[in-house]
């Protein structure tokens, strides 16, 4: 039976149970963790034939969707603006079976995916992971670039799904106002959502480590929002270019919230050592060597 395209995660695959090698490793509170060997599901394939022809069908592909859903969706939008939450979902999941239909690439999905506000700190490592929580979640938003938001439509889009502008050039005060729309956003009808934030600040390598910035503790210090630490290992399948794109099966794992109640760098900590082990140990499972910084 074929699921409804609005339901969050349906281009997703369920983790299967019992015997996943990353679920024998105890999670505590992150920081060192043993290794884990590498399972044969998980390892990333060799590049297809052809592969640059499939990535450029890939993208042509993308660029028809959003131009095509992008117009379809107005007129509904402007009738009801809940259909601006639904829209992503929709979007994503189209993305996401394509990049399995065209590349041969899929996303398993493990854990449970928060339905409340909250907020989501994630590993970046690629364009894929983005599209992977974000269609996992059923009201998405993104802290993001405010020239983002002046786009033509996709901009229009942005705003009525409650993603928040920044100006990173005003420091302390562009911080201040981020945190005055989040609260604006939880005393709307729709609420914040699930607000999708990068603590490292940008996409990194398998194996590179950036320093988490103070921003996820700060916002849930003011707002007394519950962290969700997310883990992946995207970046073994799809590079930064996003050309180069390895057959197999991605995970993203959503991992227990960070309750509030604790300051905002150690909170900050905290999510950093969840997500590095978590992800070290799917990165590990999926054939990774962190002693030569390639898969192994």
């Amino acid at each position: 039976m074929t699921p409804p395209l609005d339901r969050p995660g349906w281009a997703l695959d369920p983790a299967p149970a019992g015997d996943l090698l990353s679920e024998n490793i105890p999670r505590g509170s992150g920081g060192a963790q043993p290794p884990v060997a590498a399972d044969p599901r998980y390892i990333p394939a060799p590049l297809p034939l052809l592969w640059p022809l499939r990535a450029a069908v890939f993208y042509v592909w993308i660029a028809l969707v959003t131009l095509f859903m992008g117009l379809w969706w107005l007129p509904k939008v402007r009738r009801d603006p809940q259909n601006a939450h639904v829209l992503p979902v929709i979007w994503t999941g189209r993305l996401l079976a394509a990049a399995r239909a065209i590349l041969g690439v899929s996303v398993e999905l493990r854990g449970t995916p928060p339905t409340q506000d909250c907020i989501i700190a994630a590993k970046h490592q690629s364009f894929l992971d983005i599209l992977a929580i974000a269609h996992a979640v059923p009201q998405c938003a993104f802290i993001m670039k405010r020239e983002v938001l002046r786009v033509p439509v996709m901009g229009y889009y942005a705003r009525k799904a409650g993603c928040i502008p920044i100006d990173r050039s005003r420091g302390a005060e562009a911080m201040s106002r981020i945190i005055t729309e989040i609260e604006a956003s939880r005393a709307d009808a729709d609420g914040l959502g699930q607000l999708i934030i990068y603590p490292e600040g940008t996409r990194t390598r398998p194996g590179e480590r950036r320093k988490y910035k103070h921003g996820v503790g700060t916002i849930q210090t003011a707002t007394g929002l519950p962290v969700c630490p997310v883990a992946v290992n995207c970046g073994m399948f799809w590079p930064r270019d996003g050309l180069r794109v390895r057959p197999g099966r991605a995970v993203i794992e959503f991992l227990d919230p960070v309750v509030p109640g604790a300051t905002s760098a150690e909170t900050v900590h905290r999510v950093e050592r969840l997500v590095e082990a978590a992800s070290d140990r799917l990165m590990q499972e999926a054939g990774f060597d962190p002693d030569r910084g390639q898969p192994g």
